[in-house]
């Protein structure tokens, strides 16, 4: 649990500041563009986990004001910057690996950037989840860092502050976890993400659809 702990504090002190970094970020709005198309039932209801500030609901609702939209974060500080900025969301406290304990069904689950702070069980479970909330048809948005899981681990913000456990995910790995669990892959799609000290990490989406 304690990587988990270090983590879920750390983004919730760092709240604010990953609103003022992240909020306005655009290089992952065509995917949510491609998800906004594959889910196309009038006022579907949607599932965000791991909202942040709320980016991604804001861009989503701008998009189509039509979702019934219900965002949540395990971060308190979080879900109250989220709310803010989308009051036309509902947006509460939810650690994603208890999606299990949701009895809603939902026509579409979006999850970004939670990934890379799960570890490769609780991955599994979150797509084992999605199936079982997930109406027929309904949609997954995934996002992670790829990379060799074995290099996972603690690692530290460039000014030595903040800590979290990045946790790498491959691919094949996680569209043959997918295939298990009743899930077709619509499209997959990388982008190009400029990390720390000028390095290049490799962010991929899958786009999955319930069968």
């Amino acid at each position: 649990m304690e990587p988990y702990q270090t983590t879920f504090s750390t983004w919730n002190q760092l709240a604010s500041l990953y609103q003022e970094k992240f909020m306005d970020v655009d290089l992952y709005d065509d995917t949510y563009d491609r998800f906004c198309q594959l889910v196309d039932k009038p006022n579907a209801r949607v599932l965000e986990l791991g909202c942040g500030p709320g980016n991604i609901t804001r861009y989503l609702l701008s998009k189509r004001p039509d979702f019934i939209l219900e965002a949540t974060d395990a971060a308190p500080n979080m879900v109250q910057l989220a709310q803010i900025n989308n009051p036309t969301a509902t947006c509460y406290v939810l650690d994603c690996r208890d999606l299990d304990q949701v009895s809603r069904t939902y026509d579409a689950v979006i999850c970004g950037f939670c990934l890379p702070y799960l570890s490769e069980e609780d991955c599994q479970k979150l797509i084992y989840d999605s199936a079982t909330v997930l109406t027929a048809g309904g949609i997954l948005y995934l996002s992670f860092i790829e990379g060799d899981p074995q290099k996972s681990g603690y690692e530290t913000s460039s000014n030595g502050e903040h800590t979290l456990y990045i946790q790498y995910h491959q691919t094949h790995s996680l569209t043959a976890i997918l295939r298990q669990n009743g899930f077709e892959l619509v499209e997959g799609i990388q982008k190009s993400y400029p990390s720390h000290e000028k390095a290049i990490a490799t962010h991929t989406i899958l786009l999955a659809r319930k069968i």
